[in-house]
C-alpha cells in the first residue's frame, strides 16, 4: 500500500487546528488512520468500508457562533435541494421537525442529510447551495 504523503500533511494539519486527536479517511477499500500521541501523528493502515472524512478544503470565514447553529458533521459540499432544479429542504421561517432533513452535504460522492436535531423555526441559511464546507462549519440556525 501507498501512503499519499500530502493527504498525511493536511489531515495532520487539521488535527492541529481542531485540536483533534484521531481522523479516520476512507478510499475504497483502504482506511488511513491518523492518531496524535505525543508529538507527531502515527500513521496506521488498516483496509475496512468506514465512513469518510475526507481532506479540507480551504477555511471560509467563521460567521458568529450562534446556540441554536447546526454544524457541519463532516468535510463536503452542500446542497439545499435533493436534487437540482428542486425546491429546497428549508426556508428561512419554516418550522422544522425533529428528524427532518435540512440540508446534504456530500463527501466523497456520498449524500449524507443533515437532520435537525430538534423542533424549531429557521431563522438564518448560512451556506449557499454547491458551496464547499468544513467540518465544524455553521449551517443553518434553529430557534
Amino acid at each position: 500500500m501507498t501512503v499519499d504523503t500530502d493527504l498525511v500533511d493536511v489531515l495532520a494539519d487539521l488535527m492541529e487546528k481542531k485540536g483533534l486527536t484521531e481522523v479516520e479517511v476512507t478510499v475504497g477499500d483502504q482506511t488511513l488512520r491518523l492518531s496524535k500521541g505525543g508529538t507527531a501523528p502515527a500513521v496506521t493502515h488498516m483496509a475496512a468500508p468506514v465512513a469518510a472524512a475526507p481532506a479540507p478544503a480551504a477555511a471560509p470565514a467563521a460567521p458568529a457562533e450562534h446556540p441554536g447553529a447546526i454544524k457541519s458533521p463532516m468535510v463536503g459540499t452542500i446542497y439545499l435541494s435533493p436534487q437540482p432544479g428542486n425546491p429546497a429542504f428549508i426556508s428561512v421561517g419554516d418550522t422544522v421537525t425533529e428528524g427532518q432533513t435540512l440540508l446534504i452535504v456530500e463527501a466523497m460522492k456520498v449524500m449524507n442529510p443533515i437532520p435537525a436535531p430538534r423542533a424549531g423555526k429557521v431563522t438564518a441559511i448560512l451556506v449557499d447551495d454547491a458551496e464547499p464546507v468544513e467540518f465544524d462549519q455553521p449551517l443553518v440556525v434553529l430557534e
